[in-house]
């Protein structure tokens, strides 16, 4: 909520050409307890004073000689296009009130003033103002932290795609139905697996196939939804050759304990598991 301080410590413009009705509404507000109160007397001024200081609510009348109110509010309108415009008009003309709320104005009081109910409008309309620009201020806030947060989270993202290449040839992560969501890895084109074939059912003699007993390990963990560690299988590729790779998984669950897939990283071992064979 808005307080009684932040409500009599905000900015005020009074506009009148009438001298009479600024010291009027000036002595109004003083013995109120507003204490940011400015007023001219010429409309041409309106427009680059609100435009320096932003006003938190112009008193604006109707009635002036070379450039009326409904210009005014013109020339505001154009300051802000799509903001909030905090204008109190101040007419002796009951057809003009209609006018001026469809010309931008937030409000209006009547002449010759009522001066508890110029002061209750001025108070609501204060009231409803800074709540507007606390509400905007806050949304500025939050968009600047969203903004930082998603920089951050992807120079975190980033940074784990280095650390795990580095780490091995490739990260990936499963959906629970068993589909690549996320393969990270130079070494994909290097070793000529598709993305399907990382983890995907044997294929056939045209392709590079899986040994079928290590593809049975395989799927034996994945079905009881266990982490494997260094698990190595070995592959038929077209060629004939055999390539051993070797992958580390960990199953995924959210919040409710709901399973939502598998991560994790793998390498090619080729190199060292043909030595190790050879010096067996």
């Amino acid at each position: 909520m808005i307080s009684k301080p932040d409500i009599l410590n905000a900015s005020i413009l009074i506009v009148d050409d009438k001298d009479v009705n600024v010291r009027l509404l000036e002595q109004m507000l003083s013995d109120a307890g507003y204490t940011h109160t400015t007023s001219t007397m010429d409309p041409y001024e309106v427009c680059p004073l609100y435009r320096q200081n932003r006003y938190d609510l112009i008193l604006l009348d109707l009635q002036m000689p070379g450039m009326d109110g409904f210009q005014v509010l013109e020339g505001l309108k154009a300051i802000e296009p799509d903001g909030y415009l905090p204008v109190l008009v101040i007419t002796a003309q009951p057809g003009h009130k209609l006018q001026a709320l469809q010309a931008g104005a937030k409000d209006f009081v009547s002449k010759p003033f009522d001066l508890v109910e110029v002061q209750t409008r001025i108070h609501n309309m204060l009231e409803v103002r800074l709540l507007y620009k606390k509400l905007e201020n806050y949304n500025k806030r939050l968009e600047q932290t969203v903004a930082e947060r998603t920089a951050e989270l992807r120079e975190s993202e980033a940074r784990f795609r280095r650390l795990t290449e580095l780490a091995s040839d490739w990260y990936w992560e499963q959906d629970e139905n068993g589909r690549f969501t996320k393969v990270y890895g130079p070494a994909l084109e290097m070793l000529g697996i598709t993305v399907d074939a990382l983890l995907g059912e044997p294929q056939g003699n045209n392709k590079a196939r899986w040994d079928e007993a290590d593809y049975a390990v395989f799927k034996a963990n994945i079905a009881a939804r266990r982490p494997f560690l260094d698990f190595v299988y070995s592959r038929t590729k077209s060629d004939g050759s055999r390539q051993y790779l070797m992958v580390s998984g960990e199953p995924m669950f959210d919040s409710s304990g709901r399973f939502t897939g598998y991560r994790g990283i793998g390498k090619d071992v080729t190199e060292s598991m043909r030595e190790k064979q050879n010096s067996s």
